[in-house]
Protein backbone atom coordinates (compact mmCIF):
# COMPACT_ATOMS: atom_id res chain seq x y z
CA UNK A 1 0.00 0.00 0.00
CA UNK A 2 1.55 3.49 -1.03
CA UNK A 3 2.08 5.48 1.92
CA UNK A 4 0.30 8.95 2.31
CA UNK A 5 2.20 12.45 1.39
CA UNK A 6 3.71 14.77 3.46
CA UNK A 7 1.85 17.99 3.78
CA UNK A 8 2.86 21.40 5.23
CA UNK A 9 1.47 23.01 8.23
CA UNK A 10 -0.13 25.66 5.85
CA UNK A 11 -1.81 22.74 4.04
CA UNK A 12 -4.65 22.88 6.93
CA UNK A 13 -5.39 26.52 5.79
CA UNK A 14 -5.11 25.72 2.08
CA UNK A 15 -8.06 22.59 2.59
CA UNK A 16 -10.17 25.31 4.07
CA UNK A 17 -9.88 27.89 1.71
CA UNK A 18 -10.66 25.04 -1.36
CA UNK A 19 -13.72 24.64 0.97
CA UNK A 20 -14.60 27.93 0.51
CA UNK A 21 -13.60 28.37 -3.47
CA UNK A 22 -15.47 25.48 -4.41
CA UNK A 23 -18.41 26.97 -1.99
CA UNK A 24 -18.07 30.12 -4.63
CA UNK A 25 -18.05 27.91 -7.50
CA UNK A 26 -21.25 26.79 -6.54
CA UNK A 27 -23.07 28.61 -3.49
CA UNK A 28 -26.55 27.77 -4.52
CA UNK A 29 -26.12 23.83 -5.19
CA UNK A 30 -23.73 23.05 -2.17
CA UNK A 31 -25.58 25.79 0.18
CA UNK A 32 -28.91 23.65 -0.99
CA UNK A 33 -27.44 20.92 0.18
CA UNK A 34 -26.06 21.76 3.87
CA UNK A 35 -29.49 23.64 4.51
CA UNK A 36 -30.96 20.16 3.72
CA UNK A 37 -28.80 18.72 6.18
CA UNK A 38 -28.72 21.46 8.61
CA UNK A 39 -33.05 21.08 7.88
CA UNK A 40 -32.85 17.42 8.83
CA UNK A 41 -30.28 18.06 11.80
CA UNK A 42 -33.53 20.42 13.15
CA UNK A 43 -36.57 18.49 12.85
CA UNK A 44 -36.04 16.55 16.37
CA UNK A 45 -35.88 19.64 18.17
CA UNK A 46 -39.46 19.99 17.67
CA UNK A 47 -40.35 16.92 19.36
CA UNK A 48 -37.67 17.58 22.48
CA UNK A 49 -40.30 18.97 24.90
CA UNK A 50 -43.65 17.21 23.60
CA UNK A 51 -42.37 13.28 22.36
CA UNK A 52 -39.03 12.44 23.81
CA UNK A 53 -40.04 8.48 22.26
CA UNK A 54 -39.93 10.15 18.94
CA UNK A 55 -36.98 12.63 19.56
CA UNK A 56 -34.75 9.66 20.13
CA UNK A 57 -36.18 8.14 17.51
CA UNK A 58 -34.90 10.87 14.69
CA UNK A 59 -31.72 11.61 16.36
CA UNK A 60 -30.86 7.85 16.28
CA UNK A 61 -31.84 7.87 12.55
CA UNK A 62 -29.85 10.88 11.43
CA UNK A 63 -26.85 9.60 13.02
CA UNK A 64 -26.43 6.32 11.01
CA UNK A 65 -28.02 8.55 7.56
CA UNK A 66 -25.61 11.19 8.50
CA UNK A 67 -22.46 9.29 6.88
CA UNK A 68 -24.40 8.06 3.65
CA UNK A 69 -25.61 11.90 3.54
CA UNK A 70 -22.26 12.90 3.67
CA UNK A 71 -20.97 10.38 0.99
CA UNK A 72 -23.21 11.91 -1.06
CA UNK A 73 -21.98 15.51 -0.30
CA UNK A 74 -18.16 14.44 -0.78
CA UNK A 75 -19.67 12.95 -4.32
CA UNK A 76 -21.67 16.45 -4.84
CA UNK A 77 -18.23 18.28 -4.68
CA UNK A 78 -16.49 16.19 -6.61
CA UNK A 79 -18.98 17.36 -9.27
CA UNK A 80 -18.29 20.78 -8.81
CA UNK A 81 -14.34 20.66 -9.18
CA UNK A 82 -15.36 18.79 -12.28
CA UNK A 83 -17.00 21.77 -13.68
CA UNK A 84 -21.11 20.59 -12.99
CA UNK A 85 -23.67 21.38 -10.68
CA UNK A 86 -24.42 19.97 -7.30
CA UNK A 87 -27.91 18.60 -7.13
CA UNK A 88 -30.00 17.82 -4.02
CA UNK A 89 -30.69 14.26 -5.30
CA UNK A 90 -26.61 13.04 -5.06
CA UNK A 91 -27.01 13.24 -1.10
CA UNK A 92 -28.68 9.96 -1.75
CA UNK A 93 -25.86 8.64 -3.95
CA UNK A 94 -24.18 6.12 -1.65
CA UNK A 95 -27.57 4.47 -1.79
CA UNK A 96 -28.11 4.35 -4.95
CA UNK A 97 -23.97 3.15 -5.77
CA UNK A 98 -24.76 0.14 -2.99
CA UNK A 99 -21.86 2.25 -0.76
CA UNK A 100 -24.58 2.97 2.69
CA UNK A 101 -22.89 0.22 4.63
CA UNK A 102 -19.44 0.84 4.65
CA UNK A 103 -20.46 4.88 5.15
CA UNK A 104 -22.23 3.40 7.66
CA UNK A 105 -19.57 1.63 9.24
CA UNK A 106 -17.47 4.59 9.46
CA UNK A 107 -19.29 5.50 12.66
CA UNK A 108 -17.57 2.84 14.45
CA UNK A 109 -14.73 4.49 16.03
CA UNK A 110 -17.03 7.15 17.29
CA UNK A 111 -19.21 3.84 18.91
CA UNK A 112 -15.77 2.68 20.19
CA UNK A 113 -14.96 6.54 21.51
CA UNK A 114 -18.68 6.77 23.74
CA UNK A 115 -18.02 3.32 24.90
CA UNK A 116 -14.04 4.32 26.23
CA UNK A 117 -15.02 7.85 27.37
CA UNK A 118 -18.38 6.34 29.95
CA UNK A 119 -15.18 4.00 30.65
CA UNK A 120 -12.63 6.56 31.45
CA UNK A 121 -15.71 8.29 33.30
CA UNK A 122 -15.82 6.12 35.93
CA UNK A 123 -12.06 5.05 36.22
CA UNK A 124 -10.77 8.55 36.76
CA UNK A 125 -13.87 10.24 38.82
CA UNK A 126 -15.15 6.94 40.60
CA UNK A 127 -18.37 5.56 41.17
CA UNK A 128 -19.32 7.03 44.23
CA UNK A 129 -17.83 10.48 43.35
CA UNK A 130 -20.66 10.69 40.24
CA UNK A 131 -22.90 9.05 42.49
CA UNK A 132 -22.09 12.47 44.42
CA UNK A 133 -22.22 14.86 41.54
CA UNK A 134 -25.66 13.36 40.03
CA UNK A 135 -26.99 14.03 43.27
CA UNK A 136 -25.46 17.53 43.73
CA UNK A 137 -27.14 18.29 40.15
CA UNK A 138 -30.29 16.96 41.45
CA UNK A 139 -30.09 19.38 44.54
CA UNK A 140 -28.77 22.16 42.03
CA UNK A 141 -31.96 22.08 39.82
CA UNK A 142 -34.15 21.89 42.35
CA UNK A 143 -33.34 25.15 43.97
CA UNK A 144 -34.16 28.42 42.76
CA UNK A 145 -31.08 29.72 44.10
CA UNK A 146 -28.58 27.07 44.52
CA UNK A 147 -25.92 27.32 46.80
CA UNK A 148 -22.82 27.77 45.54
CA UNK A 149 -21.20 25.46 48.37
CA UNK A 150 -22.77 22.83 46.66
CA UNK A 151 -20.15 23.16 43.79
CA UNK A 152 -17.14 22.54 45.91
CA UNK A 153 -18.44 19.28 46.37
CA UNK A 154 -18.05 18.18 43.04
CA UNK A 155 -14.83 16.37 41.73
CA UNK A 156 -13.75 19.63 39.14
CA UNK A 157 -9.99 18.67 39.19
CA UNK A 158 -10.74 14.88 37.69
CA UNK A 159 -13.94 16.05 35.67
CA UNK A 160 -11.36 18.16 33.69
CA UNK A 161 -8.88 15.90 33.04
CA UNK A 162 -11.24 13.24 31.67
CA UNK A 163 -13.13 16.00 30.06
CA UNK A 164 -9.18 16.51 28.27
CA UNK A 165 -8.80 12.76 27.74
CA UNK A 166 -11.98 12.76 26.00
CA UNK A 167 -11.26 15.58 23.57
CA UNK A 168 -7.66 13.80 22.63
CA UNK A 169 -9.43 10.57 21.88
CA UNK A 170 -11.76 12.74 19.85
CA UNK A 171 -9.09 14.08 17.63
CA UNK A 172 -7.72 10.96 17.38
CA UNK A 173 -11.09 9.03 16.27
CA UNK A 174 -11.33 11.60 13.89
CA UNK A 175 -8.31 11.11 12.03
CA UNK A 176 -9.66 7.02 11.25
CA UNK A 177 -12.52 9.12 9.21
CA UNK A 178 -11.33 12.58 8.03
CA UNK A 179 -10.66 11.13 4.48
CA UNK A 180 -11.93 8.14 4.63
CA UNK A 181 -15.74 8.93 2.96
CA UNK A 182 -14.26 10.14 -0.21
CA UNK A 183 -12.08 6.90 -0.63
CA UNK A 184 -15.24 5.17 0.03
CA UNK A 185 -17.05 7.16 -2.81
CA UNK A 186 -14.60 7.69 -5.08
CA UNK A 187 -12.09 4.91 -4.91
CA UNK A 188 -14.90 2.28 -4.13
CA UNK A 189 -12.18 1.11 -1.12
CA UNK A 190 -13.76 -0.77 1.46
CA UNK A 191 -14.93 1.13 4.59
CA UNK A 192 -11.52 -0.26 7.02
CA UNK A 193 -9.27 -0.34 4.59
CA UNK A 194 -10.45 4.03 4.00
CA UNK A 195 -10.03 4.05 7.50
CA UNK A 196 -6.55 2.68 8.12
CA UNK A 197 -5.31 4.65 5.26
CA UNK A 198 -7.05 7.82 6.39
CA UNK A 199 -5.57 7.62 10.42
CA UNK A 200 -1.99 7.05 8.28
CA UNK A 201 -2.25 9.64 6.25
CA UNK A 202 -3.61 11.99 9.65
CA UNK A 203 -0.67 10.74 11.68
CA UNK A 204 1.92 11.42 9.19
CA UNK A 205 0.56 15.06 8.50
CA UNK A 206 -0.14 16.24 12.34
CA UNK A 207 0.90 20.03 11.79
CA UNK A 208 -1.33 20.35 9.06
CA UNK A 209 -4.28 18.89 10.96
CA UNK A 210 -3.42 20.96 13.67
CA UNK A 211 -3.87 24.22 11.43
CA UNK A 212 -6.93 22.96 10.39
CA UNK A 213 -8.49 22.36 13.80
CA UNK A 214 -7.61 25.60 14.52
CA UNK A 215 -8.57 27.44 11.90
CA UNK A 216 -12.13 25.67 11.71
CA UNK A 217 -12.85 26.31 15.17
CA UNK A 218 -12.48 29.76 14.31
CA UNK A 219 -15.02 29.80 11.16
CA UNK A 220 -17.53 27.88 12.81
CA UNK A 221 -17.66 30.17 15.26
CA UNK A 222 -17.77 33.06 13.43
CA UNK A 223 -20.24 31.70 10.60
CA UNK A 224 -22.40 30.53 13.97
CA UNK A 225 -22.18 34.28 14.99
CA UNK A 226 -23.45 35.14 11.72
CA UNK A 227 -26.01 32.62 11.37
CA UNK A 228 -27.04 33.50 15.03
CA UNK A 229 -27.78 37.15 13.96
CA UNK A 230 -29.81 36.19 11.42
CA UNK A 231 -31.34 34.33 13.21
CA UNK A 232 -32.68 36.89 15.68
CA UNK A 233 -34.49 38.27 13.06
CA UNK A 234 -36.25 35.23 12.76
CA UNK A 235 -37.09 34.99 16.38
CA UNK A 236 -38.90 38.68 16.17
CA UNK A 237 -41.19 37.63 13.11
CA UNK A 238 -42.41 34.12 13.87
CA UNK A 239 -40.64 32.84 17.59
CA UNK A 240 -37.85 30.95 19.01
CA UNK A 241 -38.31 27.67 17.10
CA UNK A 242 -38.15 29.99 13.53
CA UNK A 243 -35.30 30.98 15.13
CA UNK A 244 -33.53 27.42 15.73
CA UNK A 245 -34.54 26.41 12.42
CA UNK A 246 -32.94 29.07 10.39
CA UNK A 247 -29.87 29.17 12.17
CA UNK A 248 -29.31 25.69 11.71
CA UNK A 249 -29.85 25.77 7.98
CA UNK A 250 -27.58 29.20 7.51
CA UNK A 251 -25.00 27.48 9.44
CA UNK A 252 -24.62 24.19 7.40
CA UNK A 253 -25.29 25.99 4.52
CA UNK A 254 -22.21 27.83 4.87
CA UNK A 255 -19.71 25.74 6.83
CA UNK A 256 -21.25 21.82 6.03
CA UNK A 257 -19.86 22.81 2.30
CA UNK A 258 -15.95 24.09 3.08
CA UNK A 259 -15.72 21.28 5.61
CA UNK A 260 -16.77 18.64 2.83
CA UNK A 261 -14.77 20.71 0.19
CA UNK A 262 -11.93 20.71 2.93
CA UNK A 263 -11.76 16.79 3.27
CA UNK A 264 -11.91 16.82 -0.60
CA UNK A 265 -9.12 18.73 -1.19
CA UNK A 266 -6.93 17.30 1.49
CA UNK A 267 -7.89 13.40 0.28
CA UNK A 268 -6.58 14.34 -2.84
CA UNK A 269 -3.29 16.04 -1.51
CA UNK A 270 -2.49 13.55 1.25
CA UNK A 271 -3.44 10.31 -0.74
CA UNK A 272 -2.16 9.14 -3.98
CA UNK A 273 -3.41 9.81 -6.86
CA UNK A 274 -3.22 8.89 -10.67
CA UNK A 275 -2.09 10.72 -13.53
CA UNK A 276 -5.28 12.56 -14.34
CA UNK A 277 -5.66 13.98 -10.91
CA UNK A 278 -8.13 11.28 -9.43
CA UNK A 279 -7.80 9.01 -7.04
CA UNK A 280 -6.93 5.34 -8.38
CA UNK A 281 -9.88 2.91 -8.01
CA UNK A 282 -9.65 -0.37 -5.91
CA UNK A 283 -10.92 -2.70 -7.57
CA UNK A 284 -14.75 -3.65 -7.27
CA UNK A 285 -15.22 -5.12 -4.23
CA UNK A 286 -16.67 -8.68 -4.10
CA UNK A 287 -19.90 -9.57 -2.17
CA UNK A 288 -20.87 -7.03 0.72
CA UNK A 289 -18.26 -5.58 1.54
CA UNK A 290 -17.54 -3.17 4.82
Amino acid sequence: MTEARKASAGSGAEWLLAGFSLLRRSPLGLGVLGAIFGLLSAVPMLFAESNLGMFFALQLLLVLLGPVLMGGFIYAVHEVESGRQAQPGHLLQGFREGKALRLVALLLPQVALGILAVLLLVVMVGPAQLQEAIAVLEQVESQANPDPALFQELPVGAFLLWLLAVFVLGVVTYFFTFVATPQIMLENRGAFASMKRSFRACVRNIPAMLVFFVLLIIIAFLVSLGAQLVAIIARVAAGPTAMQFVSQLLLMAVLLPVMMGATYRAWKQLLPVDGTGTAAAAPPPSGIEV
